[in-house]
């Protein structure tokens, strides 16, 4: 009971709150999910602790029978390990702070029941992936968040650009899971399974391989892991299928903590992860994993230094930490992964709150140009905003230290060129990361006024519904590095993890990290350290340095604050020449051709003959004799002409 419960009451709550939330009223409707979903939290926490730190065995709850078609099954069960029980915590955790802090954020908006819903039926699907015994039950998780993320960015349908992101977020991952969807079924083509266990079982067997793909004759694990890492890329915006993540910032701020920080952007490393038994025996694609890590890890810290935004600041950030995550899962460091991911989820959904909070206290501005000197008005916000960025840039003590830290000590530990390049970007990405964070807290409340006086007037703390949560993630944000550290990476991380994660014994570059020269584990806070005083000195030191800057590197600036003109060349690349098809298509072909001439074309020349023959009905006698008389003059001409040949 204690399992279904930590799965299913979200899910019962959305149900609810969906059909009956208009008739049950706004509070209702925020209590019952909240509740929901914070007792979801408290069963996950007796799961974590009862699997990870008691049996260590997997469970499994049988749920149903769900598809039988020839040799093809797929059993709804429930998978319970370690690497689950983790998931759990941080996807129903974080969900029941963003539901307690939405009371107060969207206390304005005429929709309350319908957006708690979707938060409820977004945290189930999530819960449903993390908890998946074979693919196709995780595809369903997969695509259920998804929907659920069209949903959520697009909730103020009535604002265009709200609309255009989620319209975006739903084609760009499209493609991935097009990848995804062609490895699931590549996978059952292989092994005639899509359970996790008979696959891992069968996996050493198939090491030597080959499969027929496209008329090439490939290794087949490489090819069934590079799909499934596709619709990883897609889902948690690696670079090239990266563009929807920062345009998602559109939809409610509550939204962008639980699915663009926290939980549904984590989904590709957990898969890679749940599949470490696959990806094991795919060293060549482990090393594309990397090289797209690394590769978005330095990109997407790039795009976060001159952004305004406050939101696509942390958006951008969120990228190049999942960028950490994906080069740790290619380095086959998946406990390190999935420890940043869990420390990465307390922090991250804090700053994203904490910049709701400032939203909030700025009636709605986002934009930190207009920002600055507010520390005062909001001191709770700004506190909890400096342990969020403590922890992001991976300051002692704080979580970041402990997680990201273990990830480039792997980086290095792998002893290859790509992990010396992981470990390089890492290093660079970790510069930059503390220099956009300081900047982000300078701007925002260090320095003179930058709003109006009718904003500044109305700077005000946010209510304790909005507050507890951050403390709650601050305090996560705190304790969950050395707290977790020894169990997850130390040197005993085979014990915590059982059997919910293989690394084989030639991958041993996050044992090899642990034994790095004491310069390898101290630069990582030398380069947060030197990012933190060059924010410094441009933002209070020399306020005029970045302008004077920005003059002499236009280039540079142009390319960071436009992120690369990936979206400018996608639009001359793809959409332009696609809308342009789609156009001929449908006024060309469509409407000249089939309709001129099919439907359109013969209702015209009949409507016409119609309208000519219509004429000679006048109505007149006269006229109708006259007809006649022509039409017997006409039969008997060729009568006659007729008989006379």
């Amino acid at each position: 009971m204690l399992y279904l419960a930590s799965i299913f009451l979200p899910l019962l709550a959305a149900i609810v709150t969906g059909l009956f939330g208009r008739l049950m009223g706004d509070r209702p409707s925020q209590l019952v999910t909240c509740l929901a979903v914070t007792v979801a939290a408290a069963c996950s926490v007796v799961i974590f602790i009862d699997i990870a730190y008691g049996s260590g065995v997997t469970e499994t709850v049988h749920v149903l029978d769900w598809i039988r078609s020839g040799r093809f099954e797929a059993h709804w069960t429930l998978r319970f390990d370690t690497l689950s029980a983790v998931m759990l915590v941080v996807v129903n955790g974080v969900s029941a702070c963003v539901h307690w802090y939405s009371i107060g954020y969207m206390s304005h908006d005429p929709h309350k029941p319908r957006f708690m819903a979707y938060l409820s039926l977004f945290t189930f699907s999530m819960l449903m992936l993390v908890t998946a015994d074979n693919l196709v039950q995780l595809f369903f998780g997969w695509e259920g968040v998804g929907l659920c993320s069209y949903l959520l960015i697009g909730f103020w349908y009535d604002r265009p650009a709200a609309n255009a992101a989620a319209i975006k977020a739903f084609i760009v991952n499209r493609v991935g899971d097009f990848g995804f969807a062609l490895g699931i079924f590549g996978i059952w083509l292989v092994f005639e399974t899509v359970q996790f266990s008979s696959i891992f079982a069968a996996v050493p067997g198939y090491a030597g391989e080959n499969v027929s793909f496209l008329g090439m004759e490939l290794p087949a694990i490489e090819l069934l892991c590079f799909l499934l890492f596709i619709g990883a890329m897609g889902k948690s915006a690696q670079i090239g299928l990266h563009t929807w993540l920062p345009d998602a910032m559109e939809g409610p701020t509550p939204v962008s903590a639980l699915i663009h920080a926290a939980t549904m952007v984590t989904a590709g490393v957990f898969m890679c992860a749940r599949l470490s038994p696959l990806f094991e025996f795919a060293p060549d694609t482990l090393a594309f994993i990397t090289f797209i890590g690394a590769t978005t890890a330095f990109f997407a810290a790039t795009c976060a230094l001159t952004q305004t935004d406050i939101k696509r600041v942390i958006a951008y950030s969120t990228c190049s930490q999942l960028g950490y995550m994906f080069f740790a899962i290619g380095v086959s460091a998946y406990p390190a992964a999935i420890f940043h991911l869990m420390t990465h989820a307390c922090f991250k959904a804090l700053l994203f709150l904490g910049a709701g909070s400032v939203i909030h206290a700025m009636s709605g501005e986002q934009d930190m140009r207009r920002m600055g000197g507010i520390w005062r008005h909001v001191k709770q916000t700004h506190v909890l905003m400096w342990i969020g960025s403590f922890a992001l840039a991976g300051l002692p003590v704080f979580s970041g230290y402990f997680s990201k830290d273990s990830i480039l000590e792997s980086a290095w530990g792998a002893h290859s060129s790509i992990g010396d390049y992981a470990f390089t970007f890492g290093i660079l990405a970790a510069v930059m990361t503390a220099f956009y964070s300081w900047r982000l807290l300078f701007m925002t409340f260090m320095g003179a006024p930058r709003a109006d006086e009718k904003v500044m007037a109305h700077v005000h703390e946010s209510p304790a519904v909005m507050l507890v949560p951050l403390y709650i993630l601050a305090a996560g944000a705190i304790v969950t590095g050395f707290v977790f550290v020894d169990a997850f990476v130390g040197e005993d991380w085979d014990r915590f993890w059982g059997t919910s994660v293989l690394i084989l014994e030639q991958n041993s570059a996050m044992m090899d990290g642990h034994h790095a020269p004491w310069y390898i584990k101290k630069l990582p806070l030398a380069a947060a350290l030197i990012g933190i005083l060059v924010a410094w000195y441009m933002y209070i030191q020399k306020p005029d340095a970045p302008a004077a800057l920005r003059k002499h590197f236009e280039p540079a600036y142009q390319l960071s604050f436009n992120k690369w003109w990936f979206d400018e060349i996608y639009d001359v690349a793809l959409v332009r020449p696609a809308r342009f098809l789609a156009r001929l298509c449908w006024k060309g072909g469509d409407g000249f051709v089939i309709d001129g001439f099919g439907p359109d074309g013969l209702a015209a020349v009949t409507r016409a003959l119609a309208r000519r023959a219509s004429i000679f009905q006048s109505g007149y006698i006269y006229h109708y004799a006259f007809a006649m008389m022509v039409g017997v003059v006409a039969l008997v001409s060729w009568y006659l002409f007729s008989a006379e040949f």
